[in-house]
């Protein structure tokens, strides 16, 4: 069973939940249908988080809600998580009915909307929890850092994969934020084909001119943090270039890998070949949807480190 706050107000596009309740499901069904699962009673979500290491996982920009349940559930189950832990799932609006990605700019207020009511909710819902930790996919990025900036209690661990946000975040917007985190990671890559285009031209959008502009930043899911790093971080973070990572490998709404556990594994050196166990023996190439394989075993491994 997996957990879900749902802080859309619609299954497709929409805005915040407007209600004074956040709603928390249990493994909704990724059907339109889901979206309506009446929520789960608070007192039974109260009772199994309680006493234990809560990770909090969430999506980025451009994913309704179908898409969100489906990549967050599978991608839960490849993790490899110590000690007694439990996975909370969080579907935010970061899509549109219209503009299929094309509202990048405008979803960045919608991330932060969503991360100060995560904060209330967490101030008031979870505080039994023996511990928070935080793991994110591009914009969701700057959801879990705006909730980490709302909240008064210290955070345990903060993953970002494909931060679909300025490279100096940690160092200039969220520097006071990350301070309250105990380690803080990042998984970048430079074949991310999405932050090499759309975050640019986001940022183009949002009135910033061009590289060569002092306002203008590169992606921290594509770059990796601008030094200087925060005292709390975690290298390394970039995956070799020879494994051609991009940008929807990390979180897939079309699960794919069903190779064996793959338990742990950090960022190797650049030029490793790919991680065992995620290549076929008997070809020796990456078994089909390694990747995000790979990104559970990276979590699993700098939250267990934590």
């Amino acid at each position: 069973m997996t957990y879900f706050v749902n802080l859309r107000s619609h299954a497709v596009g929409g805005w915040l939940d407007t209600s004074a309740d956040v709603r928390v499901q249990s493994s909704p069904p990724a059907t339109p249908d889901g979206f309506n699962q009446p929520p789960v009673d608070r007192s039974q979500f109260l009772g199994d988080i309680r006493g234990r290491h809560v990770l909090i996982g969430t999506h980025g920009f451009n994913v309704d809600f179908i898409a969100g349940v489906t990549a967050l559930s599978y991608w839960s189950s490849l993790l490899a998580l110590s000690g007694p832990t439990i996975f909370v799932g969080l579907l935010w609006p970061g899509d549109s009915i219209w503009a299929h990605g094309l509202d990048y700019p405008l979803e960045t207020s919608v991330a932060d909307e969503a991360g100060e009511k995560l904060a209330a909710f967490i101030g008031q819902s979870m505080t039994d929890a023996a511990s928070l930790s935080f793991v994110s996919h591009s914009l969701g990025a700057r959801v879990i850092l705006q909730t980490i900036s709302r909240m008064a209690g210290p955070i345990r661990c903060a993953v970002l994969m494909a931060g679909a946000i300025d490279d100096d975040c940690l160092s200039t917007e969220f520097q006071n934020a990350v301070q309250s985190v105990g380690a803080t990671s990042v998984l970048a890559s430079k074949h991310d084909e999405v932050l090499a285009w759309a975050f640019p031209l986001g940022n183009l959008l949002g009135g910033i001119i061009d590289r060569g502009h002092p306002w203008w930043h590169g992606a921290l899911g594509r770059y990796g943090p601008a030094k200087p790093f925060p005292g709390n971080f975690a290298a390394p973070f970039q995956i070799p270039d020879d494994w051609k990572y991009g940008h929807h490998h990390y979180l897939q709404d079309d699960p794919a890998y069903a190779g064996p556990p793959v338990g742990q594994q950090d960022v190797p050196p650049q030029g490793s070949a790919y991680p065992a166990p995620m290549v076929d023996p008997a070809t020796g190439q990456p078994l089909e949807g390694w990747q995000e394989a790979f990104s559970a075993a990276f979590v699993s491994t700098r939250f267990n480190q934590s």
